[in-house]
């Protein structure tokens, strides 16, 4: 990991401090930001999401998606995980935890509103980080890969479907066009600029490649952080009348993220997939693509909503969080190594 991403976790501590105090003190350079808007998208939020997105798009080999095959297993419980157990998982937690559990302790306006962002968090799957904990975890880099390109294509087409399903049975009503909306602007265009500057860049060498993602690495934190610090401006009066809001919606997240993993590992030991890919789609099940879902839930619900604030939770936990999975498969790999079905060929 970079400077950036080892110690993310304090970085968005520190926007959280700067953003309540600037909103505080600076309320009507914020309000004006906020005005910034052209159907329903706020104009500085949209190009601090492309920053941070982009970049990491950049990353993504697409043609590495005939990949798959050489683990199918592997890939069968990643796709399980992700998104036949993971959405849904988040919204029966999220129901139980903020709906009823919490609620008493939690503003009753905004129930609804953190439900929606725990949602929309578990609905994108991870993209970039999963490259630094698959490394950590000394994981098969071709599977990483493969199974990160297969997640994004299919997050075009069913991360709104899932989205506005689980939103409607959680009797949330969502604006289809507004979501769609989302969806274009933070997947489709930014994985088509992407996928057309990779190209560009690699027929400069691979050397120039690598030297211009060394060069864009930080950009994308720091966009995410500038992007905090507005949002937590906005969210500045929540938090000081509700300071246990951040600990109470971190906790269906973190149950989450430790079932997902756990889950995806316990399958592919069973399926009899090796550690090295045992663990990167452990972890991939585990993570979140939190920049679509922070740029989601500003767009469907504003910057001063409960589900912006949750998804931004999930910024808070996710390095701390990972990076004790990521010591736990690591200390296991002997345990894993003992199932007596597993298999020493890959599919």
């Amino acid at each position: 990991m970079n400077f950036f991403e080892r110690y993310l976790t304090l970085w968005v501590f520190m926007c959280i401090v700067a953003g309540i105090a600037l909103g505080q003190f600076f309320p009507n350079f914020f309000q004006l930001i906020g005005a910034m808007e052209f159907a329903r998208v706020n104009l500085p939020v949209g190009l601090l999401i492309w920053v941070m997105i982009i970049p990491m798009l950049v990353k993504i080999d697409f043609g590495a998606l005939h990949e798959v095959r050489r683990h199918v297993r592997g890939i069968g419980v990643t796709l399980f995980v992700n998104w036949l157990v993971k959405p849904f998982s988040m919204a029966l937690l999220g129901w139980l935890f903020i709906g009823h559990w919490f609620a008493p302790m939690l503003p009753s306006e905004q129930l609804d509103s953190y439900i929606a962002g725990l949602i929309l968090l578990a609905a994108a799957p991870c993209t970039a980080m999963v490259f630094v904990w698959s490394r950590l975890t000394n994981g098969d880099p071709l599977f990483t890969l493969s199974q990160v390109a297969l997640n994004d294509t299919i997050m075009v087409f069913a991360f709104a479907p899932i989205v506005a399903l689980l939103l409607g049975i959680s009797s949330i009503v969502v604006p289809w066009d507004t979501l769609l909306t989302s969806v274009v602007l933070y997947i489709v265009i930014p994985v088509i600029l992407a996928q057309v500057w990779r190209k560009r860049l690699l027929l400069q060498g691979q050397a120039a490649f690598d030297a211009t993602m060394q060069r864009l690495g930080p950009w994308s934190i720091i966009a995410l952080l500038a992007m905090l610090v507005l949002l937590f401006a906005f969210q500045g009066e929540a938090i000081i009348g509700q300071p246990l809001v951040i600990a109470l919606l971190a906790v269906p997240i973190l149950i989450q993220v430790l079932f997902n993993s756990a889950l995806a590992y316990w399958l592919n030991r069973r399926l009899g997939e090796s550690h090295q890919v045992a663990c990167p789609s452990a972890l991939i099940g585990a993570s979140n693509f939190f920049e679509l879902a922070v740029a989601a839930a500003i767009s469907l619900f504003g910057f001063q909503s409960g589900a912006a604030l949750a998804t931004v939770v999930g910024v808070l936990i996710e390095v701390p969080v990972m990076l004790l999975v990521v010591r736990v498969v690591n200390q296991t790999k002997d345990w894993y190594e003992q199932a007596p079905s597993r298999a020493t060929e890959p599919m």
